[in-house]
């Protein structure tokens, strides 16, 4: 799984070719989820809430960064790289 952020021990990858709707996958030490693109909130799994907290906010941030890499990652190619939170 490409991964296109990694910050605060939180790890966010994109699969290509994945499903609709688009969305990213968070991983913090045995915490999973996955994230909405287009509204950023979590879909499925559960995140500590200060982790929650700081990946909503990384999302709504780049979310035209994050749009472009699910076109990308739909066309079988990588997604790139996305910067952490400042």
């Amino acid at each position: 799984m490409p991964e296109l952020c990694r910050f605060n021990g939180i790890v966010i990858t994109m699969l290509c070719g994945d499903h609709a709707p688009p969305h990213i996958h968070v991983r913090y030490a045995e915490a999973e989820a996955r994230v909405s693109i287009a509204n950023p909130e979590v879909l499925h799994g559960r995140l500590p809430p200060r982790v929650q907290a700081q990946v909503l906010k990384w999302a709504s941030e780049r979310q035209a960064e994050l749009r472009a890499a699910w076109e990308r990652a739909s066309r079988n190619q990588l997604p790139g790289k996305i910067a952490p939170l400042d």
